[in-house]
């Protein structure tokens, strides 16, 4: 390897250098090496969530180019239907790539997910309308977001995991929070494009080829991320577990999907609560607000996402401070300062927001964004830390996956079809709140682990 790493190249390796590292000796990790490791891993996220951004901001336009027969709330239904596709194979995703990565290296499989991402977004943006396919153009919509859900099945994980084991232990929370500043800015780019098409084209061009645009580009963009991360190296923790099996001329072994949950329940089960808590609140603010503004308050579409976009655009202001927050007073202090908060604000903010003006608006959202950063800030170091080296890809893809697309991913779908049932306006604050209870229950019961060695791996400093 050519970082200043205390791991020595793996060729060549013999028995007496690999007794002469124990458990205990520190990884000393070269600062360089972790920016770039960061910079790779959030180029990924935000990519992945430039595409979801677009998806959200182009709700109403996807509605009439795939469905066009049905009526507006229709429309609107089928589209975060097929949105919430996707989530359903991001579980397999997890179980396919999560092991992967535990057997081959982390660099590698996130390489792979990286060019899924790119072909699925693409391929988008190439399917024919339905006036021309008739239903086959849903269909293959359908099968696009499939292929993007089964990659990003192992994205994110793999993401967190790579930045957790390259970072060092007193500096995890704030390396960390790069990988989420990296999902907004992903948002904010796929919300001002989709700002600028829609305000600028006439609708007849809008539905014939100006929302490819966005889909499109994520070609070349997938393109340059992949370069980045073909030049990383394995993360120190991953290769001192490579090492160390070569040094005893044994295989690399294979992990098996029952090695993930045999002795990692609790691990598994905080893991899923963290990530309903965290993804339910992230996919009622960056995913459905923009619907529930236009479809369900008639607030003018592109005031509304001018406004989510400065909220987001303080969201990454404050991203990287919590952070630091992270590291000084640990992980459950900030994760339950945001748990506590949408229990107490949840219902204020959502009642603002109906208020209809652009002030009260910005207010509520902003306060949900706020609260928002207290996950966006920790979740990336605390997951990881929840699973041991050795089984940590493949544990985090799988239980983070599951709680996303039972929970997350289905948000703006239930919370759109509820308010259609019920007509209550309240539901996006009930559903949130709900998601915090369950959140608190999981700090209550989760141990610290800022500042601290990942578990079966040595300090990194």
């Amino acid at each position: 390897m050519s970082s200043a790493t205390s791991i020595a190249p793996s060729t060549g390796r013999s028995d007496a250098l690999a007794k002469d590292r124990t458990s205990s000796e520190p990884t000393a990790t070269d600062p360089a090496l972790v920016k770039r490791a960061v910079k790779a891993a959030a180029l990924g996220n935000a990519m992945e969530w430039f595409d979801f951004g677009v998806y959200g901001y182009l709700t109403a336009t996807l509605g009439h180019v795939f469905f066009p027969s049905a009526s507006s709330t229709a429309q609107v239904l089928s589209t975060l239907g097929t949105f919430a596709a996707a989530f359903l194979v991001r579980p397999l995703g997890g179980a396919f790539f999560g092991p992967l990565g535990d057997r081959i290296g982390r660099q590698r499989v996130l390489a792979i997910t990286m060019i899924m991402m790119s072909a699925g977004t693409f391929a988008i943006g190439l399917i024919p309308s339905h006036g021309a396919i008739g239903i086959w153009a849903p269909v293959l919509l359908i099968v696009a977001r499939m292929v993007q859900g089964f990659s990003a099945g192992g994205e994110y994980g793999g993401a967190c995991t790579f930045i957790a084991e390259y970072a060092p232990d007193k500096r995890r929370g704030f390396f960390g929070s790069f990988l989420e500043l990296g999902t907004n800015a992903g948002y904010v780019a796929g919300a001002a494009l989709a700002t600028v098409l829609t305000t600028t084209m006439a609708s007849d061009d809008l539905y014939s080829w100006g929302w490819r645009i966005p889909f499109l580009i994520a070609g070349p963009i997938g393109l340059v991320g992949l370069y980045v991360r073909m030049k990383l190296e394995e993360t120190p923790a991953f290769q001192k577990l490579a090492d160390e099996a070569e040094a005893k001329e044994k295989s690399f072994p294979k992990p098996k999907l029952k090695e993930m949950f045999v002795g990692n329940a609790k691990p598994m089960f905080l893991c899923i609560a963290l990530v309903l808590v965290f993804n339910v609140t992230d996919y009622m603010l960056l995913s459905y607000m923009p619907t529930f503004l236009s479809e369900e308050l008639n607030y003018d579409a592109t005031h509304g996402t001018l406004i989510l976009i400065g909220v987001m655009l303080l969201m990454m202001v404050v991203q990287l401070p919590m952070g630091l927050a992270n590291d000084r007073f640990g992980h459950r202090w900030v994760i339950g300062i945001g748990c506590a908060g949408f229990l107490a604000l949840s219902v204020p903010a959502i009642l603002l927001i109906q208020q209809g003006s652009t002030w009260a608006i910005a207010l509520g959202l902003a306060a949900l964004g706020l609260l928002l950063v207290s996950f966006t800030s920790s979740m990336p170091s605390t997951l990881p830390a929840l699973f041991d080296t050795k089984v940590r890809y493949g544990s985090l893809a799988v239980s983070f996956n599951l709680s996303v697309s039972i929970f997350g991913g289905t948000t703006p779908l239930v919370v759109a079809s509820l308010i259609a049932a019920t007509g209550n306006l309240m539901i996006p604050a009930y559903y949130m709140m709900a998601a915090a209870v369950i959140g608190a229950v999981a700090v209550w019961r989760m141990k610290e682990s800022a500042g601290k060695p990942l578990p079966g791996s040595p300090p990194a400093v």
